[in-house]
């Protein structure tokens, strides 16, 4: 897999290869993330880690918790701090920066969230991110991870070159674990999903279809993913 970056800026600006919002805005949090809030497992202060647009920093916000949310792209940042303000929402803070090589927060946090970021970093780039959310983890934080699975394609697929964006790099469970096992205690890795909208640039991909997915209650395909959770020794 290439190890491009998309270009973030011109996704958050919707002017990018998916010629709208990103598929991964559903305008909530994961449903993932979602289910980790109602059962309490969230503990503030929470690292929003590439936060994107924050819809799950501004969930965690409304429900009291104090968050900071980091991303690389200004755009997204800016339409995150709009959407605190207009919801009256004063415990997220949103921060422009790389998140493979930020500083000033450490030990700051009890929880981590990574919403899909991980699939989304150059493959050399996993053990930096992971390194400076670990040093920015309080002993004993909770690390929780959603990460795109390689069954999202069909065994066998051959991706063009001259696809329009960057392929995500997606894990084994393997792969997975080995990545996060240096620096995090892991306490399990599942199947789970990711639901996203769908994007007229993935048919480019050899054998992909929408109806090799399942759909949510609000038509949104539901592709394969893992839902990691592990935590900070101490």
């Amino acid at each position: 897999m290439t190890s491009e970056l998309m270009d973030w800026e011109a996704t958050y600006r919707e002017q990018g290869a998916f010629e709208g919002p990103p598929p991964w805005n559903i305008g909530e949090p994961q449903p993932e993330f979602a289910t980790l809030i109602r059962s309490g497992k969230v503990r503030s202060d929470v690292l929003d880690a590439g936060c994107g647009a924050a819809e799950l920093s501004l969930a965690l916000a409304a429900q009291g918790h104090t968050v900071v949310g980091i991303d690389l792209a200004a755009a997204a940042i800016g339409e995150a701090q709009r959407a605190a303000k207009d919801r009256g929402l004063k415990t997220a803070t949103f921060v422009q920066d790389d998140i493979r090589s930020f500083t000033g927060y450490d030990g700051r946090f009890n929880t981590i969230i990574d919403s899909t970021l991980f699939h989304s970093l150059p493959v050399e780039a996993r053990d930096d991110y992971l390194r400076c959310v670990h040093r920015a983890a309080a002993p004993g934080a909770a690390y929780y991870a959603l990460v795109l699975d390689t069954a999202l394609f069909p065994p066998g697929t051959e991706l063009p070159d001259d696809l329009a964006v960057p392929v995500p790099h997606l894990v084994t469970e393997d792969e997975l674990r080995q990545a996060v096992s240096q620096y995090w205690e892991i306490d399990e890795i599942r199947p789970a999903y990711m639901h996203v909208h769908l994007a007229e640039v993935w048919r480019q991909v050899p054998g992909f279809s929408p109806d090799n997915y399942e759909c949510d209650e609000k038509g949104r395909l539901k592709v394969p993913a893992f839902m990691l959770t592990a935590h900070k020794a101490g």
